[in-house]
């Protein structure tokens, strides 16, 4: 025998060796998959790769052409199973076709002693593979193409906070929540002329005394051609808006702590003093400092007052510039526990505040109750506290504390100041997946919205848009408030308020009551033992949820074991559609606990009334875990307290379960470090919304696999190849026909035709940017500005850069 036979031989053991291993992995995964109620092709396909490693080791030219049927069967069942979709059929059939393209090589043929001619039924089959790959490629099933409106409705927008067209006052621009501006400077014509004006950088970095949670979410506001913000431990930065230049620096010098489940800051609010200006009590306070104000959240439990001018604090607010929420009537004051996260709203006379509480951690926590103080002097003015009896009770000598691990609001609300209500979105009291030990009380006004009289907190109206929420599904968006105009000319005004579950609940903002139909429907039963369900859930007719649930096509992973893997988990997992209860077995939420919508909201157009949205669909599993050893009903003290986290074990002190909680990923990976979705993409997309029809025109993938797969970093850079990622942070969208985000996992700011949809800019950010950007004028040039600052649980790359674009002189008016 001639060496190179025998190293032919050498070589095509090795070849059936790695076939067997292949074989065995699909056969043992192959019988679990069957045995949980999985597909049989697992196991088919592995008895297939055992026979052809069989017919391999004894030189058998057969096993070609039984290769062949096994590659030609993955291709049809492939096919069958999820059409022509690129990213569905690849982990079908990436492993099949890389071992058939090694079986048809040269080398490998001669070991065997085949004919050519016994080669070509593979190389047949390859070649329908590839084809069948690359008509996926240019066939995307779950695209929508469409244009929205381009005529203007509504060209005379009330603005009733009277923000000037050049500057952006609150989180939203302004506090009805639309992330709109009229600037037109930039628009879809020039938008890929956008250059990068300045950096600024905070130098504030995550330590190991800061929450794993540490997430740089702060959208700027700006007036006077000043920029303010505030920056990962609530630094709050006064920037010059046209250089980028720090003005000054306020440090509240912020307690953090490991245990911390939050290290958030969304942003700031802005109130400027009227003339005549007199606090709530009819007190005459033209003389007091602070002709603007700044009111900055911080995470240890306080709001504090900056001159907007200076950077020193507001004296004659609370005590020296401070109002103290977390000791201030709370039934529980542990640090960490209550924590002011998102910029409260701001009327002429009342800073009306919610914060965080932290989620699944005991039954003994702060109370959520919302709280209005006098934005002059820092008295409590009013109290909504849901679950009290009577929420407007305010603190007394018989009552001093406000309720108990009452519901509360983390994100931003919404104000209409012509109505004088604001829109506060509710999430239930912690624990979230078991509601055994809620009161009537409790769950009276949540999850959903309620509308409060902004001056003294009285209900006006209340909408749930979940019964007794079981799967945290709080409405986690600020609404947005838009007058739509009706077929016969008449106006209603509106509040749309998108959430979790991707329906997006349509009223009337002045009554609550339904605009867009949401019809009670039947949702799965039979919950742990001491709790309920409600038989019936709210399904609103405007929504960018699925509407088929999940299914053994919608099962993916980055290779055909990595996807049989993910096929054993989610047929071992308790999963019946949306608003399955959570389980003992562990229960499949989709959408899931990171919401379809998270705080980003949506962009809105209140002139051509339409909407620009980033969904997400990303599932995940929550197992409830009874007590026992390593899990008692209470801490005992040798307990360290470990770093704050809204994954893995959530204890629930003080009720019968604990919860393990995860995105539904590749189990096995996961403990090696490597995150992999188990259900298909994309994960995130941008959608377009009529907001006239109440229609979903366009849906497109948005984002791409080059910093990671859902978070796993990479040692090289991948492809920039489109597949469709999460996002965190909202939409900007502008009168110029153009939205921006910059929220995706990779790393990038992109613009948007707003009419269609298509990606017309985009550009390299130097870390994640998980926020909303914002967009102002200054001397005659609008900026775009954006925070890169990371997100360390998402996770994208930690920052510290606050980045503003602009065009260069002579593109301007192009």
């Amino acid at each position: 025998m001639s060496s190179t036979s025998r190293k032919g031989g050498v070589w095509l053991t090795i070849i059936a060796l790695i076939v067997a291993i292949i074989g065995l992995l699909l056969t043992i995964g192959g019988v679990w998959n069957v045995v949980v109620g999985g597909p049989f092709y697992y196991l088919i396909a592995g008895i297939g790769y055992l026979l052809t490693s069989a017919l391999l080791f004894k030189r058998n030219p057969a096993g070609l052409a039984l290769f062949a049927l096994i590659l030609l069967g993955t291709i049809i069942w492939a096919i069958f199973l999820v059409g022509f979709d690129f990213w569905s059929l690849l982990p079908w059939l990436d492993v099949a076709l890389v071992v058939g393209i090694v079986l048809s090589l040269p080398w490998v043929t001669r070991a065997l002693s085949a004919s050519r001619a016994a080669s070509l039924p593979l190389l047949g089959t390859i070649v329908l593979g590839v084809i069948t790959l690359v008509a996926g490629w240019f066939s995307d099933p779950t695209d929508i193409a469409g244009q929205l409106p381009t005529k203007i409705v509504n060209a005379q927008i009330e603005n009733a906070e009277n923000v000037p067209a050049e500057e952006w006052h609150s989180y939203g621009r302004t506090q009805e929540g639309n992330r709109w501006s009229p600037l037109t400077q930039i628009n879809d014509k020039n938008v890929n002329k956008l250059k990068v004006a300045w950096v600024m950088r905070t130098k504030d970095f995550q330590t190991s005394q800061d929450s794993g949670e540490a997430t740089n979410e702060a959208t700027p506001i700006e007036f006077d051609n000043t920029l303010y913000f505030c920056s990962l431990h609530q630094k709050l930065f006064a920037i010059d808006a046209a250089t980028g230049k720090e003005k000054w620096v306020f440090d509240p010098k912020l307690d953090s702590q490991p245990s911390f489940q939050h290290l958030t800051c969304r942003g700031v609010s802005f109130h400027a003093k009227p003339a005549n200006a007199v606090d709530s009590e009819g007190k005459d306070v033209t003389d007091t400092d602070c002709a603007k104000r700044i009111i900055l959240p911080v995470n240890d439990g306080r709001i504090v007052e900056v001159d907007a001018e200076t950077g020193k604090k507001c004296s004659a607010f609370g005590k020296d510039g401070e109002v103290d929420l977390r000791f201030s009537h709370q039934p529980y004051d542990t640090l960490g526990d209550y924590e002011p996260t998102s910029p409260p709203v701001v009327t002429d006379k009342f800073i009306i505040v919610n914060s965080a509480v932290t989620d699944n951690g005991s039954v003994r926590q702060p109370s959520g109750a919302t709280r209005a103080y006098d934005v002059y002097t820092g008295k409590l003015a009013w109290v909504f506290d849901a679950a009290n009896p009577d929420p407007n009770e305010m603190p007394s000598e018989e009552h001093p504390h406000f309720h108990p691990n009452s519901p509360n609001s983390w994100t931003i609300s919404a104000y209409d100041k012509k109505l004088n209500l604001v829109y506060i979105p509710m999430g239930v009291g912690t624990p979230d997946q078991w509601g055994g030990y809620r009161s009537k009380e409790a769950e009276r006004f949540v999850p959903g919205v309620i509308a409060l009289n902004a001056d003294n907190g009285k209900l006006v109206w209340f909408y749930q848009t979940v019964h007794h929420d079981l799967w945290d599904m709080d409405v986690s968006s600020q609404p947005s408030l838009v007058d739509i105009t009706q077929k016969d000319g008449s106006t209603v005004p509106a509040i749309y308020i998108p959430t979790k579950t991707g329906d997006i609940f349509v009223l009337d903002r002045r009554t609550g009551k339904p605009i867009v139909d949401a019809p009670e429907m039947a949702v799965p039963q039979k919950p742990v033992a001491g709790d309920h369900t409600s038989p019936t859930q709210p399904y609103s007719r405007l929504s960018l949820r699925p509407t088929k649930p999940l299914s053994d096509k919608d099962i993916w992973g980055g290779s055909t074991l990595d996807q049989m893997v993910c096929s054993i988990y989610f047929h071992s997992l308790r999963y019946e559609g949306p608003f399955t209860p959570p389980s003992l077995q562990g229960t499949l939420v989709f959408p899931g606990n990171l919401g379809m919508f998270e705080w980003g909201g949506l962009g809105v157009d209140p002139q051509r009334q339409i909407a620009f949205a980033n969904p997400i669909s990303l599932p995940f599993v929550s197992q409830l875990v009874p007590r026992g050893p390593g899990n008692p009903l209470w801490p005992d003290q040798n307990m360290s307290k470990k770093k704050g986290k809204e994954s893995g074990l959530q204890h629930n002190y003080g009720i019968p379960y604990a919860v393990k909680l995860s995105p539904f990923m590749n189990p096995l990976l996961t403990k090696l470090g490597v995150r992999i979705p188990c259900r298909t993409p994309p994960w995130g997309e941008v959608a377009g919304i009529d907001l006239r029809t109440n229609k979903v025109v366009y849906r497109h993938r948005n984002g791409t696999m080059q910093d990671s797969l859902y978070g796993t970093p990479i040692p090289v850079p991948l492809p920039p190849v489109k597949i469709g990622v999460p996002s965190l942070g909202g939409p900007l969208v502008t009168a110029g026909n153009v939205g921006f985000l910059t929220g995706t996992m990779d790393r990038y700011i992109r613009a948007y035709d707003l009419t269609t949809g298509k990606m017309l800019w985009s550009d390299r950010l130097p870390a994640g940017a998980q926020s909303t950007p914002m967009t102002y004028s200054v001397n005659g040039r609008q900026y775009i500005v954006t925070y890169a600052g990371g997100h360390a649980s998402f996770p994208t790359k930690m920052g510290d850069y606050l980045i503003a674009y602009t065009l260069d002189e002579g593109n301007e008016k192009k």
